[in-house]
């Protein structure tokens, strides 16, 4: 596993971690949304990438992916590519990476929220799910909405899609386990067709 001081994380700060999206080729099922990279995805270029993060196991366990990913060194292009084949992309609603998701203000989150509507009516996906209500509804002003399913579709965007808000795989987030988050996440795999 990469090992990095303290010192080289600060450096990644404010970095950026592009989207990972099938190509124009490829359909996108299932587009998964954090709520901003952190230091560790930063310094290794992998979405999700934190040693505490559940986000890959919890993806394997419930079937939405078919092999392993040890993210914390950085992914490969295998697994990109394997990713990308199964119709699985990843974002973010803020793009600037941070220690906390709590350093962000709630007008970088609502700029988000309007740039992921865009690149919803881009990508095109059958499915988005935003890991982390709370962010989810500062991005977005809905107030009130809770995990799961939502009744609407992202608001400000026009292709047709469904919305789930599932739960935050940090490691941070010390209400879920790799067996809650795997269920939540099958939920949407299945809405995706992927199970």
């Amino acid at each position: 596993m990469a090992r990095f001081t303290r010192a080289e994380l600060e450096s990644f700060r404010d970095t950026s971690v592009p989207d990972l999206l099938p190509g124009p080729d490829q359909e996108l099922r299932l587009l998964f949304v954090g709520i901003n990279p952190g230091l560790w995805t930063a310094a290794t270029q992998t979405h999700f990438a934190h040693p505490g993060n559940r986000f890959y196991p919890a993806l394997l366990r419930a079937g939405v992916l078919t092999e392993p990913v040890d993210p914390a060194e950085g992914m490969t292009d295998a697994d990109r590519d394997r990713l990308r084949a199964r119709g699985i992309g990843i974002s973010n609603l803020a793009h600037r990476a941070t220690a906390k998701a709590s350093e962000l203000s709630d007008e970088e989150l609502r700029e988000g929220g309007e740039a992921l509507a865009r690149l919803v009516d881009d990508a095109r996906p059958r499915v988005v799910a935003v890991a982390g209500v709370t962010a989810y509804r500062s991005a977005f002003g809905e107030r009130k909405a809770q995990q799961g399913r939502q009744p609407q579709p992202m608001p400000g965007t026009h292709h047709p899609h469904e919305l789930w808000v599932v739960p935050n795989p940090s490691g941070l987030n010390a209400h879920e386990t790799v067996d809650s988050l795997a269920r939540a996440y099958a939920e949407v795999g299945r809405a995706a067709g992927l199970l």
